[in-house]
């Protein structure tokens, strides 16, 4: 029953209320108004009087009587009316107060705040709106909270052993050797990743990074991209191929962050399959998924695999599956978590299935549409 339905329905019970009301008072003062001509005027000058001067001598007394419950009958009808409105009006807004209280705790910074939703109107609506808008923004603190954290860690590291690798050189007072540069030099570089890392997703997860849609043939770029990561792929003993049923894939993308993409996938399968591995990338065109038409490109692995229950945070800022997979092997922590948000941008999605120590199988959807669609 929606709210308009409810303000009806009391209304209505109102007015029956005021009408029932109204009778009643009129039914007992009339009762009342009878036993007293009955006993003050019928008398042996009314009986005898003719039938006209009777009905007269009634409709006078009756008269007079009537106009003392007017006033009284109105006063009390009033007061009914306020009364039952002033309950109407309770429990109406009953949920917006119970709501409002929880704005304000809102307002002051409480986020822990859940309003019981006890009807299917429009007020249960906009309490089920609330309760999911608290329910973002306790993720989204929580989300800054360890986004500031995981960023304070990441940085951490690296300015710790500049820092250290300075003040050993100028307590020794020697001159820097070109090994403690180049080891400077290498944290400087994972500082300057970590910086762009976090500013593409940044950009990307507030829907502003700036992609250039152009006609791709997906084939042609996934064939380079191989061809790009092969050499790493045979130094670490893997196998890696490109398979394709089908002819040239064209789909409409920013070729760069599409690279982006597909190489820091590759280069994950590359890292965490262990020698004698294969790494398959398999390219399929007009796969139907979620009512809509997508290109679809699987990398496929037979590495040391994700446990299930990791499976779903897998693509969280900073997020690894292992202790063993440091920042020192495994990147940022960025790389899945931009790769998805650049997904997003394009219209697609990233899906993963993997077992422990049997592989994992990345698969990444673009939207098969025109130019004129972007």
């Amino acid at each position: 029953m929606t709210v308009r339905h409810k303000i009806f329905l009391y209304m209505g019970l109102l007015v029956l209320i005021i009408s029932v009301s109204h009778a009643v008072i009129n039914q007992i003062y009339m009762n009342h108004v009878f036993d007293q001509f009955r006993k003050e005027q019928i008398g042996a000058a009314y009986l005898n009087a003719p039938p006209g001067e009777q009905v007269e001598i009634l409709k006078a007394y009756v008269t007079d009587k009537m106009k003392w419950i007017g006033p009284g009958k109105g006063v009390f009808i009033l007061a009914i009316g306020l009364f039952f409105s002033l309950w109407i009006s309770g429990v109406l807004t009953l949920p917006l107060k119970k709501l409002m209280a929880a704005i304000e705790r809102v307002a002051q910074g409480n986020l822990d705040v859940n309003v019981p939703v006890q009807s299917k109107d429009e007020y249960g609506k906009v309490i089920r709106t609330f309760n999911d808008m608290t329910l973002r923004l306790r993720e989204a603190e929580d989300a800054r909270r360890h986004l500031v954290a995981d960023v304070a860690h990441e940085l951490r590291t690296p300015l710790s052993i500049i820092q250290l690798k300075l003040e050993n050189a100028q307590q020794s007072s020697q001159t820097a050797s070109p090994e403690m540069l180049l080891r400077l030099h290498d944290e400087v570089i994972r500082l300057s990743l970590l910086v762009d890392d976090l500013h593409v997703l940044s950009l990307a997860e507030a829907g502003r990074l700036s992609l250039d849609f152009k006609p791709l043939d997906l084939t042609a770029k996934l064939e380079q991209i191989v061809d790009d990561v092969k050499m790493e792929a045979e130094e670490n003993g893997l196998e890696i191929q490109l398979s394709s049923g089908t002819g040239p894939v064209t789909v409409i993308a920013d070729a760069r962050r599409i690279a982006q993409v597909f190489i820091n996938l590759l280069t994950n399968a590359i890292r965490y399959t262990p020698p004698g591995g294969r790494i398959s990338v398999v390219v399929e065109d007009k796969v139907a998924e979620r009512d809509q038409t997508y290109a679809c490109v699987s990398i496929i692995d037979t590495g040391v695999g994700i446990p299930e229950e990791e499976l779903p945070r897998l693509f969280d800022r900073f997020y690894r599956v292992e202790k063993a997979r440091s920042r020192h092997t495994g990147g940022t922590g960025l790389g899945l978590t931009i790769a998805h948000q650049l997904m997003k941008a394009h219209g697609g999605f990233i899906r993963v299935a993997s077992r422990l120590d049997q592989g994992s199988a990345f698969t990444v959807y673009l939207p098969v549409q025109s130019l004129d669609d972007k």
